[in-house]
């Protein structure tokens, strides 16, 4: 491993613990050379899960990308990075239990969809325009309709 502040390769891991999710190791380094420390994750790579995209088209599940989508929707809001890395976390979890190894791009979206409606509406909204692809101003609003029935 190579030392992120001298790119030395004379590193030592000082520690390691596994990950919240319990698909990754966390290992605390130092760098013998300049003595800094620097931490490192390890993600277990299990099975691909392919994500079948609307058009057909199919690519390798990439947790980036999800992060990514939510991270942007919740851009200048209140949502912590955590709460996007658990849920984020949790979706790849059940996906690699459940065995299958093709997936719909929709029932991940929709999975999101509701996940950003628990935690910040503004971001759902956000996120719904976008992946629902909202043609004009009223579908928008149709859309902030429907939440504001909800509240009452």
């Amino acid at each position: 491993m190579k030392c992120p502040f001298c790119k030395s390769d004379d590193t030592r891991v000082v520690d390691s613990r596994e990950g919240k999710d319990g698909f990754s190791v966390r290992r605390r380094r130092e760098c013998n050379d300049c003595q800094e420390r620097f931490t490192t994750y390890e993600r277990i790579h299990h099975a691909e899960v392919i994500v079948v995209k609307k058009d057909g088209r199919r690519e390798e599940f990439d947790r980036n990308k999800i992060i990514a989508g939510m991270r942007k929707a919740c851009e200048k809001r209140p949502v912590s990075t955590e709460i996007i890395e658990d849920f984020v976390s949790g979706l790849e979890k059940e996906l690699l239990e459940r065995g299958e190894r093709e997936i719909s791009s929709e029932e991940i979206g929709e999975k999101l969809i509701d996940k950003l409606y628990d935690i910040d509406q503004v971001a759902y909204v956000r996120f719904a325009s976008v992946y629902r692809s909202f043609k004009d101003v009223n579908e928008f609003l149709s859309e902030v309709t429907g939440l504001l029935k909800e509240k009452e």
